[in-house]
């Protein structure tokens, strides 16, 4: 890649004895949609989130990327901070795009893959074609008040303003041309079979991911739930990751 994957610590320190690395959504900052979820995650784990290119502290994309280059640099910079740790990766649309990707990989550090909000293919590659294309004339702003309804489950908005105020400026914040080749990345992706156990987790009001695809369905979310009820998918999260580190280990 021409762009490094920029790292935040979002909880933990290198002392704590399970690594998480979480992922963002196309147009968040990874801090604002995870910091809180990660706050009231148990002190096991270190939480290590990463930004798309030109979002949050993302350095802009000087080059087309895809989803793969994103899941290899993300494994590369991973393998150098695992330790001899266990490595579980929770990723939010396009990040659980990546997710779906690090899951087939079998040199993989990551023992088990959260998909929350994602699916092997999200959308169409026309669809995305266009926002890119939409983005490029006029900005990331304009993206805004779509995504307040596809993002949220209905009443958030208004239930807490901070959170998704903060989250929307991020997306107005955003590089137009990083956002743009984030969607042509989505519009050409689709994963492959998972070596790798994974859980897919969708918001009940989720309109981008249907929740009949999900293994667990998050009450009261739409498509960013992290940041809607950090608690709650807190729970949830560890509950999965202790059912698939069970199996693994029985198999």
């Amino acid at each position: 890649m021409a762009t490094e994957l920029s790292l935040t610590r979002l909880a933990g320190s290198e002392a704590s004895e399970r690594l998480l690395v979480v992922g963002p959504s196309l147009g968040t900052s990874v801090a604002l949609l995870w910091r809180d979820c990660a706050m009231v995650l148990p002190g096991e784990f270190e939480v290590i989130g990463w930004d798309l290119p030109g979002h949050g502290s993302g350095t802009p994309a000087a080059a087309p990327f895809t989803v793969e280059d994103l899941a290899g640099e993300l494994t590369t910079c991973v393998e150098a901070l695992a330790g001899n740790r266990p490595v579980v990766y929770a990723g939010v649309s396009f990040g659980g795009a990546v997710g779906f990707e690090l899951a087939t990989r079998a040199e993989s550090p990551f023992e088990a893959v959260v998909c929350i909000g994602a699916a092997p293919r999200i959308g169409e590659p026309a669809m995305w074609r266009e926002r890119a294309e939409l983005v490029r004339r006029a900005g990331t702003p304009v993206m805004v008040e779509g995504s307040a309804q596809r993002w949220f489950a209905p009443g958030f908005v208004e239930r807490a303003p901070r959170v998704a105020g903060a989250l929307l400026r991020a997306l107005a914040d955003a590089d137009n041309e990083s956002y743009a080749l984030a969607c042509e990345a989505l519009g050409r992706f689709e994963a492959g079979e998972a070596t790798t156990p994974v859980r897919v987790l969708v918001g009940e009001h989720d309109v981008v991911v249907s929740p009949e695809t999900a293994d667990v369905v998050l009450a009261g979310c739409g498509h960013l739930p992290p940041a809607e009820d950090p608690a709650g998918v807190a729970a949830v999260l560890v509950r999965v990751l202790e059912e698939m580190r069970c199996r693994t280990t029985t198999a």
